[in-house]
């Protein structure tokens, strides 16, 4: 079928010979495209929208055919979520728990642990009501009931939430795995100390407690001292070794201890040389070996990680460590892997490979996932792919049988080997407790019946979907139409939707496609379906809906009226060819007024009233039907464009005054032809008329001459102001009061705003409006005193002011009103010194607000929010680097800061500037009515807003080396470090700040609290860079300081 565009075309090709009283039946029914041919499945790749016959590609394809029934739902098989025959439960990762997982696995797997915490006595779950969830408090029945479901339950994985609430962890913060071990031992501990039954309370020293002893010799007598200990787990240093048996030979080695660090000795009663070392005593069942990777850096101040290879043993001979006790077992078999996955001490993965202490098959245990390892082997291969992005890789060593090599384990478990025969079938065969069963029967009675339901809702879906199969089927082959029998439109998107299983269908709803008279809109048949009455009565009788659009439905009124408009159209290019031509010609006989802008855009003017009329209301879809042949927007392109004024809106409406009548400016209007006139009016029938004897509007006369005496009395006034103050229009013999003038005991105060606008009005008195007030309330407090002291104005608040002579003074207050008088004295005061200037001012100073403006300035650079600041990185010598040259870089914006906002006039100085007292250039007042620093008082700032006034830049310029940022004064100083580092490249902890010459050292105090205000510069020295970068950025993402596990359960909070 050929494309929309060429389909609406062909619909409306016949106005160009049909008029519109001519137009009849067939006319109409080609207009709706009734009588296309409707489209064949497989002919079009997408449904035909030009063609309401074409029903292919609405979404008919899903149905046809058969259908597998997992098409109709979307819910995934509830027994993808069941155990699987014969293998561990996983554990939720609640965001990043991962590490409390891995633990938890290799815990559960300790049967002894497990066995002696089933005996814990929990009146709480032997009583509980199986009508309600059961709901563990302390530590014990968490991890009793955990491991009850890690054993028994029908779930592929457990949700731990329950224990990592009543630990107070944060799940989206990832911990020390090796803290988090200890603390949580010792607090299990603590608990188990607590029941009766002596076996259970002293369980953890039993699994993992061994003793060792550190031994001191006297170098001198030669005196042993021996001070015994117990340990849970050997922390081994693995920093410069290959194998475990260094990392044990290193931690038991002997240690010097000389020079500072001399040993008291009891014998000889002095500090002496000696040397120390640790002895092994006796080894726990369960030993438990953390190899030191995350280490602490005193270059960074942060942990790190050490990805470098250990080799270590299937089988552990503990024996050559062991200090006697020769009938002590020694041999261990390594029983768990616990692995971080990941560069970086901040971040990465926890899983655990465990040996099944009943079987002796390995598994691999990853959150949720569980997978076992094939042949009874660990297999680490895998684990050691992740951390390649890892700078200067070390090749992976060659490991003898019987021992694996990793460089992401993190804590290596061994259990002593014990003999078959002496082993307890009660211990290695772990049963769940009755009372902890009962709950395990509940929870897993609740999966089944959830898995029950997903299977309803799974079935309910197939046989919805089934049902609806069938209708599509029934009714899709009654849709299509045949020639001469009845037919409605349904709109396209119903037919979608009727046919998209995901989305609910509702009623036909016909209301958006009918035109003013209540039919079908042209416009709009290209959106809808002709289908056969049969079908249509079947989906209203199911679905309800309306308005009904049948063959009766079609439009000939909008039919008549678009074809009088195209008509109009085709005929408008021959019209624009005449005019201009008749235009051109001398004018004989009466002639009428037309707006030159609406002579040059009438084309224009026509066509968007001809496509309003064809049109009637825009719908949404932006086209114009039945252009065709004839002419559109588009097809007059660049002809337009000179055509395009502004706001245009009726023709002829750029002549006509405010008052109704004909504009006087006879430079904007061209007297044309009745012929022109008469062939303008075919388009704009409404348009404003009138002839050449039309008189122009008296009302605009009079305006126009009042306004040019006005203007003649502007610059009268103008003349004789600037004559009686010549100086001070031309800024010549000004007083200071840096140095005060001679002869004169008195000056006065005017604001340089009033000045400023004085001058502007004195230079273009017909555009500028007269000055009439001096506003010398802005320079007041409202209790009616002055707010600048003498010292202040010499200082800098001197360019919020002018300086007048009296004679000056005199001239002001005779020409404008003037509010209050301000005034500085100069009187001469004796002294032990000799006599001295004094200066009052007239009125006084306001105390009060004085210093209530000044504690506002003050708390103004304390209290600020995105406010910009600058950095400024030196080099060694503490020069500032390259700072003579500003950057090139200047924004486009600076650049336009600079420029004058007012076209100057010959001779004008620059008006961003104004003259000061001693002749330097001063800044004036901001458009915004601020001011450059100092401020204005805050008092009267309600009045400086009505201030305005021409302005320079006062933005900083950067040097090169330097950076802005933007900042708050409620950061921190290492908040302002981190953007720094994105900046400059620079490490914190390789920064040092300084501003005015002192260094910014705290931290954690905020920046208003160090005095860095906006628009202040930091000054930055670089150290010299450390060797390795690799986890600076990832160390410095989370910005609090690391707290561990403070606050947590683990801690007795």
């Amino acid at each position: 079928m050929a494309p929309r565009i060429q389909l609406e075309k062909a619909a409306w090709r016949w106005v160009e010979s049909v008029k519109p009283e001519e137009i009849g039946q067939q006319h109409i029914e080609l207009a709706y495209r009734v009588n296309l041919p409707a489209c064949k499945r497989g002919a079009c790749r997408r449904n035909c929208k030009g063609n309401p016959n074409c029903l292919v590609g609405i979404g008919e394809q899903a149905w046809l055919g058969e259908i597998d029934e997992n098409a109709f739902h979307n819910i995934d098989d509830p027994n993808s979520e069941r155990r699987d025959k014969n293998t561990f439960v996983g554990l939720t990762n609640l965001g990043a728990t991962c590490y409390v997982n891995t633990f938890l696995q290799v815990w559960f797997h300790n049967l002894e642990l497990r066995w002696t915490l089933y005996q814990c006595h929990n009146p709480r779950a032997q009583e509980h009501n199986l009508e309600s969830d059961y709901e563990p408090e302390s530590i014990c029945e968490h991890l009793q009931y955990l491991f009850a479901l890690l054993q028994n339950s029908n779930r592929k994985y457990i949700d731990p939430s329950g224990l990592v609430k009543a630990l107070g962890l944060d799940t989206g913060q990832q911990q020390d795995a090796q803290e988090f071990s200890k603390l949580f031992l010792s607090l299990l501990e603590d608990t188990l100390s607590k029941q009766k039954d002596p076996n259970l309370q002293n369980i953890i020293q039993r699994q993992f407690c061994g003793q060792f002893s550190y031994v001191t010799v006297c170098n001198q007598c030669g005196r042993s001292s021996a001070l015994p200990s117990r340990f849970y787990e050997l922390e081994l240093n693995i920093q410069g070794h290959k194998n475990l048996t260094e990392c044990v030979t290193e931690f038991l080695k002997e240690e010097k201890l000389d020079g500072e660090n001399r040993y008291f000795c009891e014998s000889c009663q002095s500090k002496q040389s000696a040397t120390r070392r640790i002895k092994l005593h006796s080894l726990p069942p369960t030993l438990n070996l953390q190899l030191m990777r995350f280490v602490f850096d005193r270059q960074t101040g942060h942990k790190k990680k050490l990805n470098t290879f250990i080799s270590f043993p299937e089988q552990l001979d503990m024996g050559p460590f062991l200090e006697g006790k020769e009938d002590q077992k020694c041999v261990y078999e390594l029983s768990a892997v616990l692995i971080h996955r990941g560069i970086s001490a901040y971040s990465g993965h926890y899983i655990a490979h465990v040996k099944d202490a009943r079987t002796g098959d390995w598994y691999k245990f990853n959150d949720e996932e569980i997978e076992k390892m094939e042949g009874k082997k660990l297999q680490l291969g895998i684990e050691e792919d992740i951390a390649e992005t890892v700078k200067s890789q070390t090749r992976k060593p060659k490991c003898s049988k019987g021992y694996h090599c990793s460089r992401n384990a993190y804590m290596l478990v061994y259990k002593v080997q014990e003999e078959e025969e002496s082993s307890d079938p009660s211990r290695t065969n772990v049963q769940v407790p009755a009372f902890l069963q009962r709950l395990v029967d509940q929870d897993n009675h609740k999966f089944e019946e959830w898995c029950s339901e997903m299977a309803d809702m799974r079935k309910q879906s197939v046989d919805k979907g089934k049902a609806k199969h069938e209708e599509v089927k029934e009714l899709y082959e009654l849709l299509p139409t045949t020639d001469g029998e009845p037919y409605e439109f349904i709109p396209l998107d119903w037919l979608k939707k009727w046919l998209d299983d995901s989305t609910a269908t509702k009623e036909v709803d016909n209301s958006l496609f009918l035109c003013s008279h209540g039919k079908l809109h042209p416009d709009k048949v290209g959106d809808s379906k002709r289908v056969s009455m049969q079908a249509a009565e079947l989906l209203y009788e199911r679905y309800g809906g309306g308005p009904r659009l049948d063959e009766s439905s079609l439009c000939s009124e909008c039919v008549g009226q678009r074809c009088r408009v195209l008509r109009l159209k085709n005929q408008l290019n021959e019209d624009y060819k005449e005019v201009s031509n008749l235009v051109k010609r001398t004018l004989s006989g009466e002639g009428y007024w037309v707006g030159k802008a609406s002579l040059r855009s009438w084309r224009q003017l026509a066509l968007e009233q001809l496509e309003e009329d064809e049109h009637g209301t825009k719908y949404s879809n932006g086209q114009t039907n039945g252009l065709g042949p004839h002419i559109s927007s588009r097809d007059f392109g660049s002809e337009l464009s000179e055509g395009n004024e502004d706001d245009m809106k009726t023709f002829n409406e750029d002549i006509v005054c405010t008052h109704g009548g004909l504009s006087i400016l006879e430079t904007e209007r061209k007297l044309v032809s009745s012929e022109v006139w008469n062939k303008l009016r075919v388009y704009f029938s409404k348009a404003p008329e009138f002839n050449q004897n039309q008189e122009s509007c008296h009302q605009c006369l009079t305006l126009e001459q009042e306004e040019k005496d006005n203007e003649a009395v502007s610059k009268m006034m103008a003349l004789d102001q600037k004559n009686q103050l010549l100086n001070l229009f031309h800024e010549k013999n000004r007083p200071t009061l840096s140095k005060w003038p001679q002869g004169s005991d008195v000056l006065y105060v005017v604001p340089l705003f009033f000045v400023d606008e004085w001058r502007k009005f004195i230079r273009r008195p017909t555009k500028s409006s007269p000055v009439s007030n001096v506003g010398n309330t802005l320079l007041l407090c409202p209790h009616g005193g002055f707010m600048f002291t003498y010292d202040s104005l010499i200082g800098g608040d001197a360019q919020h002011i002018a300086l007048l002579w009296p004679n000056e003074w005199e001239v002001i207050s005779r020409l404008f009103i003037v509010d209050q008088a301000i005034s500085i004295h100069c009187f001469t005061q004796t002294t032990p010194g000799g006599p001295s200037p004094r200066f009052t001012t007239q009125p006084d100073l306001c105390w009060e607000c004085r210093e209530s403006f000044l504690f506002q300035q003050q708390r103004d650079l304390r209290e600020y929010t995105q406010a910009t600041i600058y950095i400024r990185k030196v080099i060694e010598d503490k020069r500032m680097i390259k700072e003579a040259a500003p950057e090139m870089t200047a924004s486009s914006s600076e650049a336009e800061e600079e420029k004058e906002e007012h076209p100057k006039v010959d001779g004008e100085r620059d008006p961003d500037f104004s003259q000061s007292q001693d002749g330097a250039k001063r800044l004036k007042l901001c458009d915004d009515g601020a001011v450059s620093a100092p401020a204005v008082p805050v008092t009267n700032m309600s009045n400086m807003t009505k201030l305005g006034g021409i302005r320079r830049s006062t933005r900083h310029r950067k040097l090169r080396g330097e950076k802005a940022l933007i900042v708050s004064a409620n950061q921190t100083l290492k908040e302002l470090k981190i953007q720094i580092m994105h900046a400059f490249s620079v490490a914190p902890f390789d920064q040092n700040l300084s501003i005015d010459g002192k260094s910014l050292t705290d931290d954690s105090a905020t920046l208003g609290s160090l005095g860095i205000i906006p628009e202040c510069i930091i000054c930055l020295k670089a150290d010299e860079p450390i060797a390795d970068y690799a986890a600076m950025d990832d160390v410095y993402q989370v910005r609090m300081p690391e707290e561990g596990f403070k606050g947590t359960g683990l801690l007795g909070h």
